[in-house]
């Protein structure tokens, strides 16, 4: 299964890998650099099908728990000062994503979408301290009605061009449904109430709509 933000990607480049095939054949005579030339078109045309799959998630949907956003790596757990929207202090908690990670953005929590802003902004390497704030990058504030609001934010990269948000305020956000894409390599940043209990450690591997990133507490 292919996210719907690759499909016109996916489409353009089998049209190229293709046109790319019958020149080879046409132009070139050595047999070898043939081989190679097709071998690397073929994968190329690989690379781009890994990196638009959207394997199903099997989410358990639950109410006291923020799942991951995105699949990836634990970067980030501190006590922050989140100025945007909250204007007080946080607990960010954020998942960095390579090139070879899925990259669609799922919903960590029930509610109702509150707040969804895009921010133009810089490309800095994802994992630099500024990149949260001075990066392109769009936020989404979810408000479960029982344990409060939870932010993230999708944050752009040295490679990723162009962030996807299906965010519309006023919308319901279901736990582990589709809230986006980011293309080619970024981070995810989940703001939580100083009350939540992380239960992920730095430099562990998530899985986003499955891994519980904090518990929830009236």
């Amino acid at each position: 299964m292919f996210h719907k933000e690759g499909y016109k990607i996916i489409f353009g480049a089998f049209i190229v890998i293709v046109a790319g095939f019958l020149i080879i054949d046409g132009a070139v005579s050595l047999s070898w650099l043939r081989s190679v030339l097709m071998l690397i078109l073929l994968v190329f045309f690989i690379l781009i099908l890994q990196f638009f799959r959207n394997p199903k998630r099997y989410t358990h949907i639950n109410n006291l728990n923020v799942l991951s956003a995105v699949d990836g790596k634990v970067v980030v757990i501190e006590e922050v000062l989140e100025n945007e929207y909250f204007k007080d202090k946080r607990i960010q908690v954020s998942v960095f994503m390579s090139p070879l990670n899925v990259h669609a953005t799922r919903y960590p929590i029930n509610g109702k979408i509150e707040y969804s802003k895009y921010h133009p902004g810089k490309y800095l390497v994802a994992w630099h301290p500024k990149a949260s704030e001075e990066n392109e990058r769009t936020t989404v504030v979810i408000d479960n009605e029982t344990y409060g609001k939870v932010m993230y934010r999708q944050i752009a990269g040295a490679l990723a061009k162009r962030i996807v948000n299906y965010a519309e305020v006023g919308e319901t956000a279901i736990q582990g449904a589709d809230s986006g894409f980011i293309k080619f390599g970024s981070r995810v940043d989940i703001f939580l109430p100083l009350t939540a209990d992380v239960k992920v450690k730095l430099n562990q591997k998530v899985r986003g709509g499955e891994t519980v990133i904090a518990e929830l507490h009236e």
